[in-house]
């Protein structure tokens, strides 16, 4: 069934909140649901995903819900709630008790605005985000020590939210700064230190849409173009960003809102989960760099539009809501994966041919032509810059994330380095952007270095303005 829409098509840059949030780990998830009264008053609802049917428990309060309450499961079931009272925003967190709910306040935080991240990778944590004129704050609001506490303080206005590992230290926001917006990385063990992560060019607005830590895969929207796209990129590749044809249907906007794990090696055949909106209705795409077109399914009936989860075997599971099934959970069939043996820009075969323009990747049909106004376009680079022996980032140089000779997975970068539990972290510039001219890396593949643990943060460079020497020496 498709999900009539009263309104004209939203715009590109419009958010679009899921109908129902999936915890970190997929064993549960929460929604705002709705009494049958008249005037349709809202309560929390927890959804048990893990056992071998999904069961809803409502979690109703002493008062009904606002509509713009957020939710956020955790993984050892229990419900953080966001509410705003009088001014400032009051959390809580929510859980089964007998025939009635139990309550466990656990502050406030006094800001304009606040919303609730993504949930946190261990599923225990939970993260706010508040954003002001002139900076933007990272709040713990579960999980702590002693109620909400701030962990870190962000130049500039930050909107969205992506986590970029799989131990929750590395945050990407979307920040607006000096009229421009770009993702930045922010490292929430070292106090918010920050580093651009993603720049295509230094007057275009770039924005992180989704993140899979296992492959790399970013999904991102930029203008660069000259006008809003939806793009692909590897953290770890040295090819350029590219922004297929395919993602851009005539009167629709595409949402990204799932991505397969556990690709570690094959980010080309990561599947993507969109939501479709167009005047008709809402409906499922799915989508893979490899392939050259974006397969839109029917969405199952009662579909909580936006909510989904893949597995790693390749399952996409969406939660609906009919009056008969009040919780259920549907798996579509979906077209089979790529060949395994293509190779990484999708040929079979394992060929590395390059599409019309130069753009490596051989998808020719998703691959872009031109900047108006007869600018040939690149696409931007995703870069480090890696310290030098004596952890010091001045003796260092830039290199490709190519250069490592595999795909770069976020745990075996060189500027990563592991703390006393096993953990990732950054031991200088996290990864960032920039525009460059696409061609095959310099030199033969090296093995992944580990870095001293706490070199001097730096910012990334463009690869034309690295210096040579370390380069030359190689």
């Amino acid at each position: 069934m498709t999900i009539c829409a009263s309104e004209d098509i939203p715009a590109l840059g419009s958010p679009h909140r899921a109908a129902l949030t999936i915890a970190a780990d997929g064993s549960y998830a929460a929604r705002l649901a709705r009494h049958a009264d008249a005037a349709g008053s809202r309560f929390p609802e927890r959804w048990t995903l893990s056992g071998p049917e999904p069961y809803a428990v409502p979690l109703p309060g002493h008062q009904p819900e606002e509509p713009d309450s957020e939710l956020l499961p955790l993984a050892d079931g229990r419900v953080l709630i966001r509410r705003r009272i009088a001014g400032h925003f009051a959390f809580s967190l929510l859980y089964p008790a007998g025939p009635g709910t139990g309550e466990l306040p656990l502050g406030a935080v006094a800001a304009p605005e606040l919303t609730l991240l993504p949930p946190a990778p261990g599923g225990l944590l939970g993260y706010a985000l508040a954003p002001g004129p002139y900076s933007t704050t990272v709040w713990l609001v579960t999980g702590g020590t002693r109620g909400p506490e701030p962990v870190a303080e962000v130049p500039g206005r930050c909107t969205g939210g992506a986590w970029l590992d799989r131990c929750g230290r590395l945050l990407a926001l979307d920040r607006e700064l000096a009229g421009r917006t770009k993702t930045v990385a922010v490292d929430l063990e070292r106090g918010g230190e920050t580093s651009e992560l993603l720049q295509i060019t230094e007057e275009s607005d770039d924005r992180l849409l989704l993140a899979d830590p296992d492959s790399g895969l970013l999904i991102v929207r930029s203008d660069a173009p000259g006008y809003d796209r939806l793009g692909w990129g590897v953290l770890g590749s040295c090819r350029p960003m590219r922004f297929p044809e395919c993602l851009r249907p005539a009167g629709a906007v595409l949402t990204p809102f799932a991505v397969q794990p556990g690709q570690a090696l094959t980010p080309e055949n990561c599947a993507v989960a969109f939501r479709i909106d167009a005047p008709g209705g809402t409906w499922l795409g799915v989508w893979r760099p490899a392939e050259r077109q974006l397969r839109q399914l029917p969405a199952p009936d009662g579909w909580l539009a936006g909510a989904g989860l893949w597995t790693a075997e390749g399952a996409l599971l969406l939660p609906y809501s009919t009056h008969t099934v009040p919780c259920g959970v549907a798996v579509p069939t979906l077209p089979p994966a790529p060949d395994a043996g293509a190779g990484r820009g999708g040929v079979p075969g394992g060929a590395t041919g390059c599409a019309p323009g130069g753009n490596p990747g051989g998808i020719a049909d998703c691959a872009l032509g031109g900047i108006p106004g007869g600018a040939p376009w690149t696409g931007g680079r995703i870069l480090v810059r890696s310290p030098g022996r004596d952890g010091s980032p001045a003796a260092g140089a830039a290199r490709r994330l190519g250069d490592l000779g595999h795909l770069g997975r976020l745990d075996e970068l060189p500027h990563l380095s592991r703390g006393p539990y096993g953990e990732t972290a950054p031991a200088s510039a996290y990864a960032g952007a920039a525009y460059a001219p696409s061609g095959p890396a310099e030199g033969p593949a090296r093995q992944p270095r580990r870095a001293p643990a706490h070199p001097q943060m730096c910012r990334p460079v463009p690869l034309q303005q690295a210096p040579l020497a370390t380069r030359e020496a190689r």
